[in-house]
Formats: structure tokens, C-alpha cells, sequence
């Protein structure tokens, strides 16, 4: 049996369950898949999903460290860049910047502290 290491799915804390939203479903375009709560009262944790990518959200103390960077490779970055700008999102305006190591980036911050970094090589 030989190792076959998949994917990553990060844990990113978070502090309240409308501003996640807010930020990751209205403003980028995720899909709030499910949460669980150990009752009314308890933390959330949650999972989002966009084309594949997967995060996990947490409310719960240890189930992540705020502050967080994550670097998500993908395509269509002029287009991801398109659809955040015309939203006109009140907490940020993401700019599309060419990196001098041969790509392009778009980078958000949650309300939580926790960035994210959108990544796509220039076509060579």
C-alpha cells in the first residue's frame, strides 16, 4: 500500500455566524454547506464550499488560531476579481496585483483577522 496524501481543508476561527456569512457567503460567493452545535447555546462549526474548495469555520476556542493566512491556487482570477469588485462589499475593496514571482493575487481579510490569499500563476 503506497501513501496518497488529499486535501487540506484549514479550520478558520470565527466570532460570530452573521458576519461569517456576511463576508464569506454574500461577499464571496461560498455556499454555506452545514453546522453543528452541540446545542442552542455552543459554538458553531461549520463547513463552506466554493468549486471544490473547502474551509471549515469555528466558533469553538482551540478550533483555530485567528490571525490565520491561507493561499488558495486557482483560475479565473480576473474574473474571481470582477465579481468581488462589483459588489462594492462595505469592509474591503480587493485589489488584483501581479507578484514579481509570476503570478496574480487577490487578497481578503474576514472579519475575524483571518486572511486570504487568491493566487494564479501568469500564463507562461
Amino acid at each position: 500500500m503506497s501513501i496518497e496524501l488529499q486535501s487540506v481543508v484549514p479550520i478558520l476561527r470565527i466570532f460570530s455566524v452573521e458576519k461569517a456569512q456576511e463576508f464569506y457567503v454574500d461577499f464571496l460567493g461560498f455556499t454555506w454547506d452545514w453546522e453543528h452545535r452541540f446545542d442552542d447555546n455552543a459554538p458553531v462549526y461549520a463547513q463552506i464550499s466554493r468549486t471544490g474548495l473547502v474551509l471549515h469555520l469555528s466558533e469553538h476556542h482551540g478550533g483555530g488560531s485567528p490571525g490565520a493566512h491561507i493561499t488558495i491556487n486557482m483560475t479565473g482570477i480576473e474574473e474571481l476579481h470582477r465579481e468581488l469588485s462589483e459588489k462594492k462589499y462595505r469592509y474591503g475593496r480587493p485589489g488584483l496585483e501581479e507578484q514579481p514571482w509570476g503570478a496574480h493575487t487577490v487578497s481578503v481579510s474576514d472579519p475575524f483577522g483571518n486572511r486570504l490569499t487568491f493566487t494564479e500563476p501568469n500564463s507562461q
